[in-house]
């Protein structure tokens, strides 16, 4: 049981990690960017909130397997598949997650508005040590957002790491695979340890989502 929960903690915990990386340019873009199609891309990176799980694996399933073309480019390197492995796991509960890390980012870029970047550019300030010294911060309580929901979403994912991962022991089975085996198996107390678990992370999850936003608002009143 303990391999399960590290698995799954490992998981959300880089899923996180990569999505912080990955959504602050795009949801920065997102935010500033005047073109006419930004919309265009913002509906692409919000598609798995709608999508259903099950449909978002399967097009991962074929395009992490070994005849995609993708993987293609990988060949050369040793590298077949990353179906039903840990990687690909990271690489699908990014994509299906994206929408939490960018959304969140996103608001609390278009919320502090132009003028403390211009200010810093005024100032003398690159660009680059302008965010990190004046965005990054002013933002600070977007970024907490976007990985408590991320790291959330990732752990309670199901259809989606099934599809990829397959829930192979000790490699790619995850606490939510975990409990619909043991429901499967008519292990009714296990699973409803597992599960009680998940509902109190949930709870946490939720309450702490909705305090940020409170201290947000009064900060903003204030």
């Amino acid at each position: 049981m303990d391999g399960v929960v590290w698995t799954t903690v490992k998981l959300a915990g880089l899923t996180t990690l990569l999505l912080l990386i990955l959504a602050t340019p795009l949801a920065w873009w997102l935010a500033h960017s005047r073109r006419w199609w930004k919309e265009i891309i913002a509906a692409v990176a919000a598609l798995p909130i709608v999508l259903p799980p099950t449909v978002l694996g399967f097009y991962l399933l074929l395009l992490l397997a070994p005849q995609s073309p993708v993987m293609a480019l990988l060949h050369p390197f040793g590298v077949r598949t990353l179906a039903f492995t840990f990687e690909g796991l990271v690489i699908g509960s990014a994509i299906y997650s994206l929408p939490f890390a960018v959304q969140p980012l996103r608001n609390a870029f278009e919320a502090m508005g132009p003028r403390p970047m211009e200010a810093a550019a005024t100032l003398g300030a690159p660009p680059l040590d302008a965010f990190f010294t004046v965005a990054a911060p002013l933002a600070r309580r977007g970024f907490l957002t976007a990985a408590i929901l991320v790291f959330a979403h990732t752990v309670g994912e199901f259809g989606v790491v099934l599809m990829i991962g397959g829930g192979i022991p000790g490699k790619t089975e995850v606490v939510s695979i975990r409990i619909y085996q043991l429901v499967e198996a008519l292990r009714f107390d296990e699973a409803h340890r597992l599960a009680a678990g998940l509902l109190a992370f949930a709870f946490v999850v939720v309450l702490a989502t909705l305090l940020i936003d409170r201290r947000a608002a009064r900060t903003t009143l204030s």
